[in-house]
């Protein structure tokens, strides 16, 4: 007898591998810092060589999620500037869900939400963040549920995704 296997399929967010996110990020960071990311810079930023970083985007622009100009300046392409946004507001939610909610260290959390920022699916990332906004509101509030982040003054997941910036996490106002 044939056993069936289940197979899950993985949405496009869930295809890039941790060190993919990482180079995508490292230019993401450097536009915003300097207007401008080069392989020598991004090598610097990560502390690896230009080798293994012209290797590594090779595959990134390959997936068409990575520019490189006539000049040789790098940029993320419309569809590597979403992943990107999508990471970094995965990464803000999981942080403040392990340190807040679940009460982790904040470097432990740090740690953890940047091993599993760029596992979670779009549907995931958007019902987790109504998630949390919920758990702000003064419906729910309570001094076991709270947060140090007001998830409450975004009307939609989509408005909290388009402001993340850099690799460091939002600040509460």
């Amino acid at each position: 007898m044939l056993e069936k296997k289940l197979s899950v399929q993985h949405t496009h967010d869930n295809d890039l591998t941790h060190s993919m996110v990482h180079y995508l990020l490292a230019i993401h960071k450097l536009k915003e810092a300097k207007g401008y990311a080069r392989v020598t810079d991004i090598a610097h930023e990560m502390g690896l060589t230009k080798g293994s970083v012209s290797t590594a985007l090779t595959n990134l622009k390959k997936r068409e999620l990575v520019i490189e100009d006539e000049s040789k300046f790098l940029s993320l392409s419309h569809s590597g500037h979403e992943a990107v946004h999508g990471i970094l507001s995965s990464r803000t939610l999981l942080f403040y869900f392990l340190k807040d909610i679940i009460g982790v260290n904040e470097e432990v959390a740090h740690k953890d939400s940047c091993l599993m920022e760029h596992l979670m699916s779009s549907e995931t990332r958007e019902r987790f963040f109504n998630f949390m906004k919920v758990l702000c509101s003064d419906k729910v509030k309570t001094s076991q549920f709270s947060t140090s982040f007001d998830f409450t003054q975004f009307e939609h997941q989509h408005d909290f995704e388009e402001i993340q910036k850099g690799d460091s996490y939002l600040k509460s106002e």
